[in-house]
């Protein structure tokens, strides 16, 4: 019955809505033997507006990827979760040089994107790209790196001051932030917030809609695709200009805090890639198990990474 209604009302399937990631990571965490993770929530949002044409702006970049170590293990395309390759303090890196940033450091869709292609998480090739065709004066001369550290309270005490420091030294008019996992998106929402607060507008470009929304941001550009594609899809530059471009447009639009502004461009025709991540109803025992044993193992490599940079 419910299916007849669906078909003659054009529903589409109630999977095919944006992944509840907060909710499948709270099941997955105590599946596993952890306390439910508790997510940054905010009631107020601070919002800076926008005091130049893009075409006189000056474009600053934050991205939580992290610049490729051969010392550190597999990176590549498709690596295993990698905790060995994460860094615990903000980096910085020229602009106008090519740069090998990866995310094996993080948890990405690891099933349905393969990270072929930085492009789709890193876009500083786009940037040129509307440099060039007038659409911004510059990109700033420095990109910045944001740890994805677990701890709100060091994300927002230490690294987003840090990163403050470092984009106002790049005179910016404005900031893209471009996350990748789960604890990414909540990352450029604190970061983000600390700049709007001291008045640097931003838009967050990203693939986790509850939890950049629950953390309460200016602005965010969200694109319904797999974690790791917040700039657009792998091996399209098309569809990666589309989606700056609507990350400029909402720098340009938005009137006030808590502005979403969805993608129009669909990941595949039938949406069921959504049902997949951490999904406990398709995760067996054994599997379970054998993350469980894995993530005290990658926990145990972090924890000694830390008092390494401490």
């Amino acid at each position: 019955m419910t299916a007849n209604i669906d078909a003659a009302m054009g529903f589409a399937p109630d999977y095919d809505s944006p992944v509840p990631y907060m909710q499948r990571t709270r099941e997955y965490y105590k599946a596993i033997g952890y306390d439910p993770y508790r997510w940054a929530h905010y009631l107020e949002v601070p919002f800076a507006p926008m005091a130049k044409a893009l075409s006189e702006a000056r474009i600053g970049l934050i991205t939580t990827a992290a610049p490729y170590d051969p010392a550190k293990g597999d990176q590549g395309p498709g690596a295993a979760y990698n905790s060995g390759a994460k860094f615990y303090e903000p980096y910085s890196g020229d602009t106008s040089q090519e740069h090998d940033l990866r995310i094996s450091h993080i948890g990405y869709d690891r099933k349905h994107t393969t990270a072929t292609d930085s492009h789709s998480w890193f876009p500083l090739h786009a940037l040129r790209r509307a440099v060039a065709a007038g659409r911004i004066r510059e990109i700033a001369p420095r990109f910045h790196g944001a740890p994805t550290n677990r701890s709100h309270r060091h994300t927002v005490t230490v690294d987003a001051p840090e990163l403050l420091k470092r984009v106002r030294e790049d005179a910016v008019d404005a900031v893209l932030l471009v996350p990748n996992c789960p604890v990414c998106h909540q990352t450029c929402s604190l970061v983000a917030r600390h700049l709007e607060a001291n008045g640097i507008p931003t838009v967050v470009m990203g693939c986790a809609k509850d939890i950049v929304e629950h953390c309460g941001v200016p602005r965010f550009l969200f694109s319904d695709f797999p974690l790791g594609n917040s700039a657009g899809k792998p091996h399209d530059q098309a569809s990666q200009d589309a989606t700056l471009e609507l990350a400029l447009k909402l720098l340009e639009s938005a009137i006030g805090p808590r502005t979403t502004l969805q993608s129009p461009q669909r990941w595949n025709e039938d949406g069921r890639w959504k049902m997949d991540y951490n999904n406990l109803e398709q995760i067996g025992e054994a599997e379970l198990k054998r993350r469980r044993d894995e993530f005290l193992r990658q926990k145990e490599i972090a924890r000694s990474l830390r008092e390494k940079a401490a």
